[in-house]
C-alpha cells in the first residue's frame, strides 16, 4: 500500500518502517487477492485522500458507489487490509518511540531524554534541593496502578503476540551492526509474521470468559511487569548516587501494580467468589513460577566456593539444619563447597510447596528472610563498590510482588450491600424494611450492630442466592486474606456511593465475616479498607459530606485508626462525564478532591484517591504523566491509584521498552510534582484563587449546554441509538460484562464505555469535548481580559493546560465531515438534522476558542508527533467510516441478517478502534 509520506527529517526512521510495513502489507494483499484487491483498496484510500485535501461532489458520489457495489467477499477483503494497516502502524510508532529512547542513551551524558527519572533528579539538583527533601518526596512517594478488564482489549491474545514479534524484528533491524544476510534474514522473518497475522482471525468467536480476562491481564506481569517495576526502583537509585554520592539512599517500594480483574464485581455476574478464588490462584501460580525462574538462573551464576570466599556463619547453620528437613537427597546439591547453591535449592523447593504443604513458605516475608541471608553473605566477600545487583533485584521483586502478584480489589454496587442487609436485618427482626429507613435511621442501626461483639447471621441457607452470595463474597476475602497474605485483597469499592450508610453497610458485613472485629476490652481488627466511589456529578459534590460525616463517628475512626488512619476514596471519570460532560465532570473531580483533602486533613486523615479514569479521551484518557499533573499538587503526596484500561494495556505494557519509558515518565513527573509540593508549601498557596472562580463559572455553563442536549432534547437519544453503531458494539466480543447495569433501554442503566465507543467509533467523539467550547467561549467573550487569563491558565496550571490539550486532541480525532454519514441512519431526519446541526455548531465553536487560548494556528501544533499521527491514519480510517455506514444500513434493514454481514461489521468497528487507537 503506497503511504505517501513527507519529508521530515525527525521521523525518517519511522516513515522508513511504514512504508516498509505498507509494502509489504501490499505484495500480500496481492498474493490473496490479486492486484483487483489491492487497486481496489488504493483506490478507495486515494479518493479519501483527496475528500481531506478538498471536497469534490463527484468524487464523493464515486466513493460512495465504490462502496456500495463491492461484492461481500471482496468488501470483507478490504475492510481488513485498512485495518491491518493501524495494527502495523500503531507497532511502527511504538518501535520509534524505542528509537527515540535509545538515541537519547546513546548520546553523552550532556543530553537527557525529557522526562526521564535522570532529567528529574537533575532538576532537582539544579534547583538545590536537598537530599533530605528528596528522601522525605521518596519516603511518600506512591503510585499504584490498577489494570482492569472493561473494556477488555479490543484485540486478541493471538494478535498481540504477533504484534510483539513484529515489534521485536523492527527493533532488530535498526542494528547498526547487521551484515546483509542477516538483514535479509530479518526482512524475510518480518514479512512471514505480517503474513501470519493477515491470515490470523481477528475477531473472538466467542465473548470472553472472567478467566480469560485474567489470563490476559497476566500476560503482561508475566511479559513486561514482572521485569520492569524493579528497574524503575534501580533507575532511581542508579540516578540518585550518581548525581548525590554521599548520601545514603533509601528507595521504598513507591511503584505497585494491582488488578480488578476477577474482582470486579459490579454490574457483573459472572465474577463469583469462586472466580476470585481462582484468580488469586493464579497469580499466585504466575508469581511463583516467576520467583523460581530466576532463582534456577542465580544458582547457575552464584557458583562460588567456601574453598575460595568466607561465608557467613548463620547461612552454613541454616543449611545444616534445613537439607534433611526440606530436601530428598537427590534434590541437595551435591557439590558441600557451593553453599549458595545449596540454599537456592532449598528455597526453589520450598516455593514449590507454597500452598500444597506445611514445607512451602508460609508468606514472601520468609522468603525475603533467606534471601537477605544470601544478600548479606554475600556482601562479606564481594566488592562493596561492585554489588550484585541480580539478588537485590529479585529481593525487590518479592517485596513489590509477594505471593499474590497484584492486590484484587473487589468492587459491587452500593444496592447489592443494601439488599443484603435489608434481608438480614429482617431476617434477625431488627428492622422490617432497612432499605426505606432515612439515612439517619439506617446509620444508628449500623453504628449499634458495629458496637456489638455478637453476629447477627443466621444459617446461610436462610437467605435468598444473592444474600447469600454477598455473604460468601466477604467469606471468600477473610479465607484470601490468611491463604495469599494481607495484601492480596485489602480494599473493597463501593460503587455509586451516595451516603455513609453505604460504606457503613460494607463495615457490618465485614464483621459478619470476622474481617472486622471488635474485642470485649473495646479493642478494634479490622483488615479491610473500605473506599467510596464517587462517581456522578451530584456525588462528587456530595463526597466531602459523606467522609466528614463517617470521620466524625467514632465506630467508623476506629476502624481507621486500625488502617493507620488511611483512608482510600475512588473518583469515576466516566459517569460524571457521561452525566455532565468532561470539562464539568473534570472540574467537578478536582474540586471534590480539593475539599476532602482539605477537610481529612483537619481530621489528620491521610488520604488516597484513586482515578477511576478510563483508555479514551471521554472517560478521562490521555498520557498517564499528564494525568498525574493534572491533579490538585497537594494531593500528589497522599498517594495515588490510576486504572489502566482497555487498549491501553497493550500500547503502554505489551513492549518492555514501552512499558519503562511509560512508567519512567510517570515516575518523573511525580517526583517533579511531590518535590515542588513540598518547597511551595512554605510560601502558601499552590494555586491562584482566580483561576478556580474562572474554572467554576465555565464548569456552569457548560453543564447548562450539555444537559440541554443529552437530556433535554428529547430526539438525543433516538439519534445516539441510530446515528451510532451501539446496537452493533454487542456483538463484539470484547469483555464478560453486560453493555447495561441492567437489561434496560435507559440512559442512566447504559454503562460509560459503550457510550464513548459508540461515539468515538462514529468519528463524532462528543463525550471527550461536547459543551466546553460554549463554557470556554461564554467567558472569554466577556472581556479581553478573561481571554488573557485562559491564556495565562494555560500556561501556568498544569489541569487547564491538560483539559485544553485533552480537548484539543478529541477534537482532532473527531471528524465532523466522515460523522455525517453517520446522520443517515437515523429514520426521522428532522432529529438527525436538527441535533447534527447542534454537535457542528459546538464544534466549530470548541475549535475557535481552543486555539484563542492555546495561540497556535492548528490544533495541537505544540505536540507535532501526535498531530502527524492522526493526519498519517486518517486517509485510512475514513474508508472504514464509509464501509461501516453502508453495512449498518444493510443490517437494520434485515429480520434476519447474514452471519457474514453481521462480522463485516465488527471487523469496522475493530479497525476503526485500532486506527483511532481507542475502544472506550
Amino acid at each position: 500500500m503506497n503511504t505517501e509520506l513527507k519529508v521530515n527529517d525527525s521521523s525518517l526512521p519511522l516513515r522508513q518502517d511504514v512504508k516498509l510495513l505498507g509494502q509489504i502489507l501490499g505484495e500480500i494483499l496481492v498474493s490473496h487477492g490479486g492486484t483487483e484487491l489491492l487497486d481496489k483498496v488504493e483506490k478507495i484510500r486515494l479518493m479519501c485522500k483527496t475528500l481531506r485535501t478538498y471536497f469534490d461532489h463527484e468524487i464523493y458520489t464515486e466513493l460512495k458507489q465504490e462502496i456500495a457495489h463491492l461484492s461481500s467477499p471482496m468488501r470483507k477483503q478490504v475492510i481488513r487490509a485498512f485495518s491491518m494497516y493501524f495494527h502495523l502502524i500503531n507497532i511502527a510508532e511504538q518501535n520509534h518511540r524505542i528509537r527515540r529512547r535509545r538515541h537519547y542513551q546513546l548520546e553523552d551524558d550532556t543530553i537527557v531524554q525529557p522526562d526521564s527519572i535522570e532529567s528529574a533528579i537533575l532538576f532537582l539538583k539544579d534547583n538545590n534541593i536537598s537530599e533530605e527533601m528528596i528522601q522525605d518526596v521518596l519516603n511518600k512517594l506512591s503510585l499504584e496502578l490498577v489494570i482492569t478488564a472493561h473494556p477488555t482489549e479490543a484485540q486478541k491474545r493471538s494478535i498481540l503476540e504477533i504484534q510483539q514479534r513484529i515489534a521485536g524484528i523492527l527493533k532488530n533491524l535498526d542494528h547498526p551492526l547487521l551484515t546483509k544476510r542477516e538483514r535479509s534474514k530479518l526482512e524475510e522473518s518480518l514479512f512471514n509474521e505480517v503474513t501470519i497475522l493477515w491470515q490470523t482471525d481477528e475477531l473472538r468467536h466467542n465473548k470472553p470468559t472472567v478467566l480469560d480476562e485474567v489470563r490476559n491481564g497476566l500476560y503482561y506481569f508475566d511479559q513486561t511487569l514482572f521485569e520492569v517495576l524493579p528497574e524503575i526502583h534501580r533507575e532511581v537509585e542508579n540516578c540518585l548516587e550518581k548525581n548525590y554520592s554521599t548520601y545514603k539512599w533509601d528507595v521504598p517500594n513507591f511503584l505497585r501494580f494491582g488488578s480488578w480483574i476477577g474482582g470486579d464485581r459490579d454490574g457483573n455476574p459472572n465474577v463469583t467468589p469462586d472466580i476470585t478464588w481462582e484468580t488469586l490462584r493464579k497469580q499466585r501460580k504466575l508469581v511463583l513460577k516467576k520467583y523460581k525462574n530466576v532463582l534456577i538462573d542465580l544458582m547457575k551464576r552464584y557458583s562460588h566456593s567456601t574453598t575460595r570466599v568466607e561465608v557467613s556463619q548463620e547461612l552454613i547453620h541454616t543449611l545444616e539444619e534445613e537439607e534433611d528437613r526440606f530436601l530428598p537427597d537427590h534434590y541437595k546439591w551435591p557439590v558441600k563447597s557451593e553453599v549458595y547453591r545449596r540454599k537456592f535449592a532449598i528455597i526453589i523447593e520450598r516455593l514449590k510447596q507454597v500452598g500444597k504443604s506445611d514445607l512451602g513458605y508460609r508468606s514472601a516475608e520468609e522468603l525475603l528472610e533467606d534471601l537477605f541471608l544470601v544478600k548479606n553473605s554475600l556482601n562479606n566477600h564481594h566488592p562493596a563498590a561492585h554489588e550484585l545487583k541480580s539478588i537485590q533485584k529479585l529481593i525487590r521483586q518479592v517485596q513489590l510482588f509477594g505471593f499474590h502478584l497484584a492486590t484484587l480489589d473487589i468492587r459491587n454496587h452500593s444496592g447489592e450491600h443494601e439488599a443484603a442487609i435489608t434481608e438480614i436485618l429482617r431476617k434477625v427482626r431488627i428492622c422490617e424494611d432497612y432499605a426505606q429507613l432515612s439515612e439517619e435511621a439506617k446509620i444508628k442501626i449500623l453504628e449499634g450492630i458495629l458496637k456489638d461483639p455478637r453476629s447477627l447471621l443466621l444459617s446461610n441457607e436462610d437467605y435468598t442466592p444473592d444474600t447469600q452470595q454477598m455473604i460468601q463474597v466477604f467469606q471468600m476475602i477473610r479465607n484470601a486474606q490468611k491463604e495469599f497474605g494481607l495484601r492480596s485483597i485489602s480494599v473493597y469499592l463501593v460503587s455509586m456511593t451516595k451516603s455513609p450508610s453505604d460504606l457503613l453497610e460494607v463495615l457490618v458485613l465485614a464483621k459478619e465475616a470476622g474481617i472486622y472485629r471488635l474485642h470485649a476490652d473495646g479493642t478494634v481488627e479490622s483488615q479491610l479498607n473500605v473506599a467510596p466511589l464517587l462517581e456522578t456529578i451530584d456525588d462528587l459534590s456530595a463526597g466531602p459530606k459523606i467522609m466528614e460525616t463517617l470521620f466524625q463517628m467514632p465506630v467508623y475512626r476506629n476502624h481507621l485508626q486500625v488502617m493507620n488512619d488511611q483512608q482510600e476514596i475512588m473518583l469515576g471519570y466516566s459517569d460524571g462525564s457521561k452525566d455532565g460532560g468532561t470539562l464539568t465532570a473534570n472540574w467537578k473531580l478536582y474540586k471534590a478532591q480539593l475539599e476532602i483533602h482539605e477537610m481529612a486533613s483537619r481530621y489528620k486523615i491521610g488520604l488516597k484517591f484513586f482515578h477511576g479514569r478510563g483508555g479514551s479521551l471521554g472517560r478521562g484518557g490521555g498520557p498517564l504523566n499528564k494525568s498525574l499533573l493534572s491533579q490538585p499538587a497537594e494531593t500528589i503526596g497522599d498517594g495515588v491509584k490510576i486504572t489502566e484500561q482497555g487498549e491501553v494495556l497493550s500500547s503502554r505494557y505489551l513492549l518492555e521498552d514501552i512499558a519503562y519509558r511509560s512508567l519512567e515518565q510517570a515516575t518523573s513527573t511525580l517526583m517533579l510534582a511531590a518535590a515542588h509540593v513540598s518547597k511551595e508549601a512554605e510560601h502558601g498557596s499552590l494555586r491562584d484563587e482566580s483561576w478556580e472562580s474562572a474554572i467554576e463559572e465555565i464548569s456552569s455553563v457548560a453543564l447548562k449546554k450539555y444537559q440541554s442536549l443529552v437530556f433535554e432534547d428529547s430526539g438525543f437519544l433516538t439519534y445516539f441509538n441510530e446515528a451510532t453503531p451501539l446496537r452493533e458494539l454487542g456483538d463484539l466480543n470484547i469483555g464478560s460484562r453486560p453493555m447495561s447495569r441492567k437489561n434496560r433501554g435507559r440512559f442512566e442503566d447504559l454503562r460509560a464505555i459503550p457510550w464513548v465507543f459508540a461515539w468515538t467509533q462514529s468519528r463524532q467523539l462528543l463525550p471527550a469535548w461536547y459543551a466546553a467550547g460554549t463554557g470556554l467561549e461564554s467567558f472569554a467573550s466577556q472581556s479581553e481580559k478573561n481571554l488573557q487569563q485562559l491564556k495565562q491558565m494555560y500556561e501556568k496550571w498544569p489541569f487547564f493546560r491538560s483539559t485544553v490539550d485533552n480537548l484539543q486532541m478529541a477534537l482532532m480525532k473527531a471528524d465532523i465531515t466522515t460523522a455525517k454519514e453517520y446522520v443517515t441512519l437515523v429514520e426521522d431526519q428532522e432529529i438527525a438534522e436538527r441535533i447534527f446541526s447542534n454537535i457542528l455548531e459546538e464544534y466549530e465553536r470548541t475549535k475557535e476558542i481552543l486555539l484563542k487560548i492555546t495561540g497556535d494556528k492548528e490544533l495541537l501544533d505544540h505536540t507535532p508527533n501526535i498531530k502527524d499521527s492522526v493526519h498519517r491514519r486518517n486517509p485510512y480510517v475514513d474508508p472504514l467510516n464509509f464501509l461501516q455506514v453502508e453495512l449498518i444500513k444493510q443490517l437494520r434493514n434485515q429480520d434476519e441478517p447474514t452471519e457474514e454481514l453481521i462480522t463485516e461489521v465488527l471487523l469496522t468497528i475493530s479497525g476503526i478502534s485500532a486506527g483511532l487507537r481507542n475502544t472506550g
